[in-house]
Protein backbone atom coordinates (compact mmCIF):
# COMPACT_ATOMS: atom_id res chain seq x y z
CA UNK A 1 0.00 0.00 0.00
CA UNK A 2 1.17 3.22 -1.24
CA UNK A 3 1.71 6.24 1.26
CA UNK A 4 -0.40 8.29 -1.43
CA UNK A 5 -3.61 5.41 -0.54
CA UNK A 6 -3.15 5.20 3.35
CA UNK A 7 -3.95 8.59 2.87
CA UNK A 8 -6.57 9.08 0.86
CA UNK A 9 -9.31 6.47 2.87
CA UNK A 10 -11.03 6.30 6.02
CA UNK A 11 -9.32 4.88 9.45
CA UNK A 12 -11.07 3.09 12.30
CA UNK A 13 -10.74 4.77 15.42
CA UNK A 14 -10.07 2.37 18.73
CA UNK A 15 -13.20 2.86 21.35
CA UNK A 16 -11.75 4.47 24.58
CA UNK A 17 -13.34 5.34 27.81
CA UNK A 18 -11.95 8.57 29.81
CA UNK A 19 -13.72 9.33 32.75
CA UNK A 20 -16.48 9.42 34.92
CA UNK A 21 -19.69 7.06 36.77
CA UNK A 22 -21.73 5.40 33.75
CA UNK A 23 -20.27 3.73 30.26
CA UNK A 24 -23.17 1.10 30.06
CA UNK A 25 -25.18 3.04 26.82
CA UNK A 26 -21.17 3.41 25.13
CA UNK A 27 -21.17 -0.36 25.74
CA UNK A 28 -24.48 -0.73 23.91
CA UNK A 29 -24.34 1.36 20.99
CA UNK A 30 -20.93 0.03 20.58
CA UNK A 31 -22.03 -3.79 20.52
CA UNK A 32 -20.23 -4.27 24.21
CA UNK A 33 -21.96 -7.29 25.64
CA UNK A 34 -22.77 -7.76 28.85
CA UNK A 35 -23.38 -3.76 28.70
CA UNK A 36 -21.77 -2.39 32.42
CA UNK A 37 -21.11 0.75 34.48
CA UNK A 38 -18.02 1.54 36.01
CA UNK A 39 -16.44 4.27 37.72
CA UNK A 40 -14.60 5.71 35.16
CA UNK A 41 -16.64 4.58 31.91
CA UNK A 42 -18.87 7.85 31.15
CA UNK A 43 -16.97 9.38 28.55
CA UNK A 44 -15.63 8.61 25.40
CA UNK A 45 -13.36 10.90 23.28
CA UNK A 46 -13.42 10.17 19.32
CA UNK A 47 -10.89 11.33 17.23
CA UNK A 48 -9.70 13.66 19.63
CA UNK A 49 -6.47 14.96 19.69
CA UNK A 50 -7.23 16.58 22.82
CA UNK A 51 -5.14 15.85 26.12
CA UNK A 52 -7.48 15.77 29.32
CA UNK A 53 -6.45 18.65 31.80
CA UNK A 54 -3.74 17.58 34.02
CA UNK A 55 -3.01 14.52 33.01
CA UNK A 56 -1.69 11.55 35.25
CA UNK A 57 1.96 10.98 34.60
CA UNK A 58 1.66 7.43 33.74
CA UNK A 59 -0.77 8.77 31.07
CA UNK A 60 0.69 11.53 28.93
CA UNK A 61 -1.76 11.28 26.27
CA UNK A 62 -4.63 10.46 28.03
CA UNK A 63 -8.01 11.53 25.98
CA UNK A 64 -6.22 11.24 22.56
CA UNK A 65 -7.77 9.09 20.57
CA UNK A 66 -5.70 6.31 18.88
CA UNK A 67 -6.61 4.71 15.58
CA UNK A 68 -5.62 1.60 13.28
CA UNK A 69 -4.28 2.33 9.67
CA UNK A 70 -5.47 0.69 6.60
CA UNK A 71 -1.67 -1.37 6.65
CA UNK A 72 -2.68 -2.47 10.03
CA UNK A 73 -0.61 -0.35 12.16
CA UNK A 74 -1.82 0.87 15.52
CA UNK A 75 -0.61 3.87 17.14
CA UNK A 76 -2.19 7.61 18.25
CA UNK A 77 -4.20 9.42 15.88
CA UNK A 78 -1.57 12.22 16.35
CA UNK A 79 1.30 9.91 15.47
CA UNK A 80 -0.79 8.83 12.21
CA UNK A 81 -1.26 12.53 11.47
CA UNK A 82 2.05 13.43 12.08
CA UNK A 83 3.41 11.35 8.93
CA UNK A 84 2.04 13.25 6.61
CA UNK A 85 0.16 16.53 8.02
CA UNK A 86 -0.92 17.67 4.65
CA UNK A 87 -2.12 14.53 3.05
CA UNK A 88 -4.32 14.33 6.12
CA UNK A 89 -5.99 17.45 6.94
CA UNK A 90 -5.44 19.40 3.88
CA UNK A 91 -4.38 23.00 3.37
CA UNK A 92 -7.23 25.02 4.40
CA UNK A 93 -6.78 22.65 7.72
CA UNK A 94 -2.93 23.55 8.23
CA UNK A 95 -3.51 27.29 7.41
CA UNK A 96 -6.27 27.70 10.14
CA UNK A 97 -5.75 24.73 12.90
CA UNK A 98 -2.07 23.54 12.49
CA UNK A 99 -1.03 19.97 12.54
CA UNK A 100 -2.11 19.50 16.23
CA UNK A 101 -5.32 20.53 16.54
CA UNK A 102 -8.59 19.13 15.19
CA UNK A 103 -10.49 22.67 15.67
CA UNK A 104 -13.07 20.51 17.75
CA UNK A 105 -13.59 17.49 20.07
CA UNK A 106 -16.30 14.87 19.85
CA UNK A 107 -17.63 13.01 22.96
CA UNK A 108 -20.29 10.20 24.28
CA UNK A 109 -21.38 11.10 27.09
CA UNK A 110 -23.03 8.62 29.17
CA UNK A 111 -24.56 10.44 32.68
CA UNK A 112 -25.17 7.71 34.84
CA UNK A 113 -25.32 10.71 37.27
CA UNK A 114 -25.88 13.98 37.76
CA UNK A 115 -23.06 16.16 36.12
CA UNK A 116 -21.49 19.00 38.90
CA UNK A 117 -22.47 21.83 37.43
CA UNK A 118 -20.23 24.36 35.61
CA UNK A 119 -19.63 26.65 32.88
CA UNK A 120 -17.12 26.92 30.52
CA UNK A 121 -15.18 30.20 28.91
CA UNK A 122 -15.74 31.78 25.93
CA UNK A 123 -12.83 32.47 23.84
CA UNK A 124 -11.86 36.11 25.51
CA UNK A 125 -12.21 34.80 28.96
CA UNK A 126 -9.99 31.49 28.24
CA UNK A 127 -7.50 33.97 26.34
CA UNK A 128 -7.26 36.05 29.52
CA UNK A 129 -7.43 33.98 32.34
CA UNK A 130 -5.83 30.61 30.99
CA UNK A 131 -4.65 31.76 27.79
CA UNK A 132 -5.77 29.37 25.46
CA UNK A 133 -6.93 29.75 22.01
CA UNK A 134 -10.08 27.95 22.64
CA UNK A 135 -12.98 28.45 25.15
CA UNK A 136 -15.81 25.50 25.83
CA UNK A 137 -18.43 26.17 23.36
CA UNK A 138 -20.22 22.77 23.33
CA UNK A 139 -23.54 20.70 22.21
CA UNK A 140 -25.53 17.97 23.44
CA UNK A 141 -27.15 15.64 20.93
CA UNK A 142 -29.39 13.66 22.72
CA UNK A 143 -29.14 9.92 21.41
CA UNK A 144 -30.23 7.92 24.41
CA UNK A 145 -32.14 8.14 27.77
CA UNK A 146 -31.82 5.94 30.79
CA UNK A 147 -35.39 3.98 32.06
CA UNK A 148 -34.16 2.97 35.27
CA UNK A 149 -33.04 6.05 37.07
CA UNK A 150 -35.23 8.23 39.68
CA UNK A 151 -36.33 10.64 37.15
CA UNK A 152 -36.57 11.11 33.50
CA UNK A 153 -33.30 12.28 31.96
CA UNK A 154 -33.22 16.09 32.25
CA UNK A 155 -30.66 18.64 31.84
CA UNK A 156 -29.87 22.13 33.85
CA UNK A 157 -29.16 24.41 30.97
CA UNK A 158 -29.15 28.09 31.60
CA UNK A 159 -29.81 30.72 34.34
CA UNK A 160 -33.53 31.90 35.47
CA UNK A 161 -34.30 35.70 35.15
CA UNK A 162 -32.78 38.11 37.55
CA UNK A 163 -29.57 36.59 38.73
CA UNK A 164 -26.86 38.64 39.37
CA UNK A 165 -23.30 37.48 39.76
CA UNK A 166 -23.52 39.06 43.45
CA UNK A 167 -26.56 36.62 43.83
CA UNK A 168 -24.37 33.54 42.74
CA UNK A 169 -21.55 34.75 44.08
CA UNK A 170 -23.28 34.50 47.68
CA UNK A 171 -24.65 31.15 47.61
CA UNK A 172 -21.09 29.67 46.27
CA UNK A 173 -19.71 31.73 49.55
CA UNK A 174 -22.27 29.87 51.39
CA UNK A 175 -20.76 26.39 49.24
CA UNK A 176 -24.86 26.00 48.60
CA UNK A 177 -24.33 23.89 45.46
CA UNK A 178 -28.18 22.38 45.54
CA UNK A 179 -29.10 26.30 45.85
CA UNK A 180 -26.90 27.26 42.95
CA UNK A 181 -28.40 24.45 40.92
CA UNK A 182 -32.02 25.73 41.28
CA UNK A 183 -31.04 29.04 39.75
CA UNK A 184 -31.06 27.45 36.40
CA UNK A 185 -33.33 25.71 34.28
CA UNK A 186 -34.00 21.78 34.20
CA UNK A 187 -35.21 20.47 31.42
CA UNK A 188 -36.50 17.27 30.95
CA UNK A 189 -34.75 15.64 27.15
CA UNK A 190 -35.94 13.38 24.99
CA UNK A 191 -34.04 11.14 22.26
CA UNK A 192 -33.35 13.16 19.25
CA UNK A 193 -33.36 16.34 20.70
CA UNK A 194 -30.48 19.26 20.42
CA UNK A 195 -29.07 21.81 22.94
CA UNK A 196 -26.61 24.32 22.21
CA UNK A 197 -24.18 25.25 25.53
CA UNK A 198 -22.62 28.58 24.80
CA UNK A 199 -19.43 29.77 26.60
CA UNK A 200 -20.50 30.88 30.11
CA UNK A 201 -23.73 29.47 30.19
CA UNK A 202 -24.97 26.95 33.40
CA UNK A 203 -25.10 23.90 32.79
CA UNK A 204 -24.88 20.03 34.09
CA UNK A 205 -26.23 16.96 31.94
CA UNK A 206 -29.19 15.09 34.56
CA UNK A 207 -29.13 11.25 35.17
CA UNK A 208 -30.43 9.10 32.45
CA UNK A 209 -28.70 11.47 29.78
CA UNK A 210 -26.53 9.95 26.91
CA UNK A 211 -25.12 12.50 24.59
CA UNK A 212 -23.03 13.43 21.23
CA UNK A 213 -21.09 16.29 22.48
CA UNK A 214 -19.27 18.19 19.76
CA UNK A 215 -17.50 21.16 21.16
CA UNK A 216 -14.55 23.65 20.98
CA UNK A 217 -11.08 21.20 21.24
CA UNK A 218 -10.51 22.36 24.77
CA UNK A 219 -10.94 20.23 28.63
CA UNK A 220 -11.47 23.62 30.71
CA UNK A 221 -14.04 23.78 33.16
CA UNK A 222 -15.07 26.26 36.15
CA UNK A 223 -17.61 23.87 38.87
CA UNK A 224 -18.55 26.67 41.66
CA UNK A 225 -17.27 24.78 44.49
CA UNK A 226 -13.96 25.98 46.28
CA UNK A 227 -10.46 24.28 44.79
CA UNK A 228 -10.04 22.22 47.84
CA UNK A 229 -13.33 20.94 47.35
CA UNK A 230 -13.21 20.77 43.24
CA UNK A 231 -10.14 18.87 43.81
CA UNK A 232 -12.17 15.89 45.69
CA UNK A 233 -14.77 15.96 43.01
CA UNK A 234 -12.59 15.87 39.99
CA UNK A 235 -10.17 13.00 42.14
CA UNK A 236 -13.25 11.38 42.36
CA UNK A 237 -15.23 12.15 39.46
CA UNK A 238 -12.10 11.09 36.91
CA UNK A 239 -9.25 9.71 38.73
CA UNK A 240 -7.39 12.79 38.71
CA UNK A 241 -7.74 16.52 39.18
CA UNK A 242 -6.06 19.58 39.71
CA UNK A 243 -3.23 20.05 41.91
CA UNK A 244 -4.69 21.96 44.73
CA UNK A 245 -2.58 24.66 46.32
CA UNK A 246 -4.30 27.47 48.95
CA UNK A 247 -2.18 30.05 47.00
CA UNK A 248 -3.98 29.25 43.79
CA UNK A 249 -7.62 29.83 45.66
CA UNK A 250 -8.17 33.50 44.64
CA UNK A 251 -7.06 32.98 41.18
CA UNK A 252 -9.39 30.11 40.34
CA UNK A 253 -12.02 32.34 42.25
CA UNK A 254 -11.82 35.09 39.58
CA UNK A 255 -11.40 32.49 36.74
CA UNK A 256 -14.71 30.62 37.85
CA UNK A 257 -16.93 33.95 38.63
CA UNK A 258 -15.75 35.28 35.68
CA UNK A 259 -16.47 32.77 33.12
CA UNK A 260 -20.44 32.29 34.14
CA UNK A 261 -22.34 35.21 32.19
CA UNK A 262 -25.49 36.15 34.47
CA UNK A 263 -27.86 36.32 31.90
CA UNK A 264 -30.78 34.96 33.21
CA UNK A 265 -34.26 34.89 31.02
CA UNK A 266 -37.90 32.87 31.23
CA UNK A 267 -38.73 29.51 30.10
CA UNK A 268 -39.73 30.11 26.98
CA UNK A 269 -36.66 31.82 25.98
CA UNK A 270 -34.20 29.52 27.51
CA UNK A 271 -35.37 27.15 25.24
CA UNK A 272 -35.55 28.88 21.78
CA UNK A 273 -32.04 30.01 22.93
CA UNK A 274 -30.45 26.57 23.23
CA UNK A 275 -33.07 23.97 22.05
CA UNK A 276 -31.95 23.39 18.36
CA UNK A 277 -33.95 22.12 15.37
CA UNK A 278 -32.39 20.24 12.51
CA UNK A 279 -32.14 22.30 9.65
CA UNK A 280 -32.52 20.43 6.32
CA UNK A 281 -29.53 19.87 3.99
CA UNK A 282 -29.93 17.67 1.21
CA UNK A 283 -32.54 14.21 0.14
CA UNK A 284 -34.12 12.57 -2.14
CA UNK A 285 -35.15 8.75 -2.64
CA UNK A 286 -32.05 7.80 -1.08
CA UNK A 287 -32.92 9.73 2.29
CA UNK A 288 -32.12 12.98 3.89
CA UNK A 289 -28.78 14.65 5.64
CA UNK A 290 -29.61 17.66 8.33
CA UNK A 291 -27.40 19.65 10.51
CA UNK A 292 -27.76 19.21 14.15
CA UNK A 293 -25.52 21.96 15.07
CA UNK A 294 -24.90 24.57 11.96
CA UNK A 295 -23.02 27.92 11.38
CA UNK A 296 -25.77 29.95 12.60
CA UNK A 297 -25.84 28.35 16.07
CA UNK A 298 -21.45 28.63 15.95
CA UNK A 299 -18.85 29.39 13.67
CA UNK A 300 -16.47 26.64 15.93
CA UNK A 301 -17.93 23.63 14.83
CA UNK A 302 -20.89 21.83 13.00
CA UNK A 303 -22.22 18.17 13.08
CA UNK A 304 -24.93 16.76 10.67
CA UNK A 305 -26.54 13.04 10.39
CA UNK A 306 -26.87 11.73 7.56
CA UNK A 307 -29.89 8.65 6.90
CA UNK A 308 -29.92 6.40 4.09
CA UNK A 309 -33.58 4.86 3.60
CA UNK A 310 -32.53 2.55 0.36
CA UNK A 311 -29.31 1.30 -0.05
CA UNK A 312 -27.76 4.22 -1.92
CA UNK A 313 -24.81 5.11 -2.77
CA UNK A 314 -24.67 8.27 -1.04
CA UNK A 315 -21.58 10.80 -1.55
CA UNK A 316 -19.82 12.13 1.16
CA UNK A 317 -19.95 15.92 1.08
CA UNK A 318 -16.51 17.00 0.49
CA UNK A 319 -16.16 20.20 3.21
CA UNK A 320 -12.07 20.42 2.20
CA UNK A 321 -11.53 19.20 5.49
CA UNK A 322 -11.10 16.42 7.96
CA UNK A 323 -14.38 14.57 9.74
CA UNK A 324 -14.85 12.43 12.40
CA UNK A 325 -18.10 10.02 11.87
CA UNK A 326 -19.86 7.56 14.23
CA UNK A 327 -22.14 5.23 13.10
CA UNK A 328 -25.29 5.68 14.86
CA UNK A 329 -28.08 3.17 13.34
CA UNK A 330 -27.87 0.31 11.24
CA UNK A 331 -25.10 -1.06 9.04
CA UNK A 332 -23.98 -1.09 5.34
CA UNK A 333 -20.80 0.02 3.27
CA UNK A 334 -18.21 3.11 2.45
CA UNK A 335 -16.72 2.79 -0.87
CA UNK A 336 -14.08 4.96 -1.84
CA UNK A 337 -12.14 4.82 -5.32
CA UNK A 338 -9.63 1.91 -5.40
CA UNK A 339 -11.22 0.15 -1.71
CA UNK A 340 -14.40 -0.26 0.72
CA UNK A 341 -14.96 -1.28 4.05
CA UNK A 342 -18.43 -2.22 6.15
CA UNK A 343 -19.29 0.13 8.67
CA UNK A 344 -21.76 -1.08 11.38
CA UNK A 345 -23.64 0.99 14.46
CA UNK A 346 -21.17 1.92 17.14
CA UNK A 347 -18.51 2.21 14.46
CA UNK A 348 -16.19 5.38 15.11
CA UNK A 349 -13.98 7.12 11.78
CA UNK A 350 -10.97 9.34 10.75
CA UNK A 351 -11.86 10.46 7.32
CA UNK A 352 -8.94 12.60 5.93
CA UNK A 353 -9.91 15.68 4.00
CA UNK A 354 -9.71 14.00 1.04
CA UNK A 355 -10.97 10.41 0.00
CA UNK A 356 -11.61 10.88 -3.95
CA UNK A 357 -15.14 8.89 -4.61
CA UNK A 358 -16.10 8.29 -0.91
CA UNK A 359 -19.87 7.09 -0.72
CA UNK A 360 -21.96 5.63 2.14
CA UNK A 361 -24.33 2.32 1.66
CA UNK A 362 -26.52 0.74 3.19
CA UNK A 363 -30.60 1.01 3.81
CA UNK A 364 -31.02 1.89 7.34
CA UNK A 365 -27.98 3.56 7.92
CA UNK A 366 -27.11 6.40 9.96
CA UNK A 367 -24.01 8.32 10.16
CA UNK A 368 -22.81 11.75 12.43
CA UNK A 369 -20.02 13.44 10.39
CA UNK A 370 -18.40 15.93 12.68
CA UNK A 371 -16.65 19.06 11.20
CA UNK A 372 -14.04 21.64 12.50
CA UNK A 373 -14.09 25.37 12.48
CA UNK A 374 -13.80 26.30 9.07
CA UNK A 375 -16.17 23.58 7.46
CA UNK A 376 -19.09 24.59 8.40
CA UNK A 377 -21.18 25.92 5.12
CA UNK A 378 -24.76 27.49 4.50
CA UNK A 379 -26.46 24.85 2.10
Amino acid sequence: MTMDNLYHQPWKLLPNKIRGAGGREIDKLRGVYPPRDDPSGSEAWIGSLTRVGNPPPAEPHRGCSEVTLPDGRRMYLFEAINLAPEETLGPRHLARHGKDNLGMLIKYLDAQKQYILQAHPTRPWAKKMWNSDFGKEESWYVIGTRDDTAEPAYILLGFKEGISREKFEELYRRDDLSALEKLCHKIQVKTGETYFVGGGVPHALGEGCFVIEVQEPSDITVVPISPRKRYEAMKAMAGSGPRFKIEDEKLYEDQMLGAFIYDGCDEAENLRRWRIPPRFIRGGDWGTEHYIISPRETSFFSYTRLDLKSPGPVPLRDTGFPQVGIVLEGEGELRWEGGGMSVRRGDELFLPYRIPGAEFLGSGLSVILCHPEGAGREE
